[in-house]
């Protein structure tokens, strides 16, 4: 997969932004020494993380060197890591009070594994806080799927189901964590977001889960796949009143806490 965009992520900011400050709001910590962003995109969580924690070493991670580089150059004086939270550890020594994902490990596999290997890295009384979309089931991601077993792209784009992992129901989340956490929170929010178009809700996706579809077709496809995927969208999500369309987000979030 061709490297991620910032520009084209950060267009949506301020809605991308929105469940990682609700993220936050649920973290039980007054102060920590020790913090990651794992996942941590342009910067935009890192900076919440940074003014939530001022006296911390607050450390993003990512895999793609054009979202670090958008980072540093937003907050230079915060240490930024290319890493793959696949098989991310915290240096010797530096066991974290809070290990924050926003919107980032619903691209990594192996939850059963991820989720108690990335608690576990925790200090006594540190926090995994965790969000994730969770909109396989809305009609912006089965579209993408449906036109991708169409005979036209199929092809080309071979076996979608291996391009995003597969999430695990929110009460087997609470049971991964709860038997060695002094607490655990798990909820889910349906953002619901205006849209002007349905060329805006493809922009949106785009950036983030339609890209893997798109980056594995050639140019002439590519162009093919999104004016089918365009029209499908626009017949699936009603002009409202005011002339926009409302794109509904589901999104899962998981706050735990280790026992001191």
């Amino acid at each position: 997969m061709s490297d991620w965009n910032p520009a084209l992520y950060s267009r949506y900011e301020d809605e991308r932004t929105r469940p990682a400050q609700e993220l936050l709001a649920r973290v039980p910590l007054a102060q920590a020494a020790t913090v990651f962003d794992l996942g941590c995109g342009p910067g935009n969580s890192t900076e919440l993380l940074v003014h939530r924690f001022p006296g911390a070493t607050v450390t993003g991670t990512d895999n793609s060197e054009a979202m670090l580089a958008s980072a540093r150059k937003r907050l230079p004086a915060a240490r930024f890591e290319l890493s793959d939270i696949a098989d991310w550890q915290p240096a010797t020594g530096d066991a974290p009070q809070l290990i924050y994902a926003n919107a980032a490990l619903q691209w990594v596999p192996d939850h059963a594994t991820l989720i108690p290997r990335l608690f576990a890295a925790l200090a006594p009384g540190g926090v995994l806080a965790v969000q994730m979309p969770d909109n396989r089931d809305e009609p912006t991601h089965r579209l993408m799927r449906e036109l991708a077993a169409e005979v036209l792209w199929s092809e080309a784009i071979g076996d979608y189901s291996k391009l995003r992992t597969d999430l695990f129901s929110i009460d087997r989340y609470y049971d991964l964590l709860a038997e060695k956490a002094a607490h655990v929170d798990v909820w889910r929010t349906a953002y619901q977001h205006p849209m002007a178009s349905a060329a805006a809700i493809v922009e949106w996706v785009r950036a983030t889960g339609l890209k893997p579809f798109v980056d594995r077709l050639p140019p002439e496809l590519q162009a093919s796949y999104l004016a089918e995927y365009e029209r499908r969208v626009a017949k699936a999500y009603p002009v409202r009143t005011d002339g926009k369309l409302l794109l509904a987000f589901p999104r899962m979030f998981i706050v735990a806490q280790r026992k001191p």
